[in-house]
């Protein structure tokens, strides 16, 4: 039976006996995710399809609440889906408000310092409900909730690396179809000859130069306005267009000839469509991966121009 030692008898051991401590801090580690598994399965949780299958007989429909960023909750949308196609189930999502944010290391973030606010659900909910598995859409206050996909934040799951799409599958146990497309948009063909561009403060590789796309048309960029004076210093004639809800962004995207972004809320749009997209890659956290057809990411200049290039040609 594993003990777990308190501050003062940790430090006397690491003072005392260095090989009998360095075992105490594997064990511990092991301990430590054997009680995350438990946590994550217990009290009668939802996490396997077949759990979930039993459950949406019974009840009808499957509730599930999320408090991440807009990314996340795109990125959360393939596991819905499936649990929609596997069960039948309509899915119903609550939105939760208010989630601190921290960062570290950047000057501005459009939401602040909160993962989710009023007025991000407002713009998120249109497309949202629109999706035929989604059935209710709405600001969670008191509604029954079946799965909190909020859980994967709850340790051990690494959160720098791998996919953000597969985080909500750990805990549900379904694995969703990456490599096809979970949103559903009708395109704006206004934009069938622009490239779209969007680049956040966050995740930037800095040793990327966008000034070479000056020799390229119909320069479109999203995001907002501190975002898009940044990217105005290298690419002066670049078109800012402006949203009031992200049914209209994915429209644009959608409508893209293609798009160019970094690993913020746009590219995850772009993503779940599968229209054709470069990512620019991080090289401090890299945890969104382009899956299936048209998707394409990059950590050099020279690879950037010569996909640039390519798509720019069909």
């Amino acid at each position: 039976m594993f003990k777990k030692l308190n501050v003062f008898e940790k430090l006397w051991l690491k003072h005392t006996n260095r090989p009998l401590y360095k075992d105490y801090k594997w064990e511990l580690a092991n301990y430590n995710q054997q009680e995350f598994s438990k946590f994550i399965t217990g009290l009668n949780r939802l996490t396997s399809i077949d759990k979930i299958s039993e459950f949406a007989t019974t009840s009808g429909f499957i509730s599930v609440s999320h408090s991440g960023n807009a990314g996340d909750i795109i990125y959360a949308l393939p596991t819905l889906k499936r649990i929609h196609e596997l069960t039948g189930a309509p899915i119903h999502l609550y939105l939760r408000l208010g989630k601190p944010l921290i960062l570290s290391g950047y000057k501005n973030h459009p939401m602040g310092n909160v993962k989710l606010n009023q007025r991000m659900a407002e713009m998120l909910s249109p497309l949202l409900i629109s999706q035929a598995y989604i059935h209710v859409c709405e600001v969670h206050t008191d509604q029954p909730v079946h799965i909190d996909m909020d859980y994967f934040h709850s340790g051990n799951i690494p959160l720098k690396t791998g996919n953000i799409a597969r985080w909500c599958s750990y805990i549900t146990g379904v694995n969703p179809q990456l490599w096809k497309a979970w949103i559903s948009v009708k395109p704006d063909t206004t934009f069938s000859n622009s490239i779209v561009i969007a680049r956040s403060e966050r995740y930037r590789n800095h040793s990327i130069n966008y000034g070479f796309l000056n020799s390229y048309e119909n320069l479109v960029f999203i995001g907002v306005e501190s975002e898009y004076n940044d990217i105005k210093k290298v690419i002066p004639d670049i078109k800012w267009i402006q949203v009031d809800n992200f049914m209209k962004l994915a429209g644009i995207i959608a409508g893209a000839k293609f798009f160019i972004g970094n690993q913020s809320f746009p590219f995850s749009i772009a993503e779940s469509l599968k229209i054709p997209r470069i990512l620019e890659t991080s090289f401090d956290i890299i945890n969104v991966i382009p899956e299936g057809e048209n998707g394409y990411d990059f950590f050099f200049q020279d690879h950037l121009e010569s996909i640039v290039k390519m798509l720019d040609s069909k």
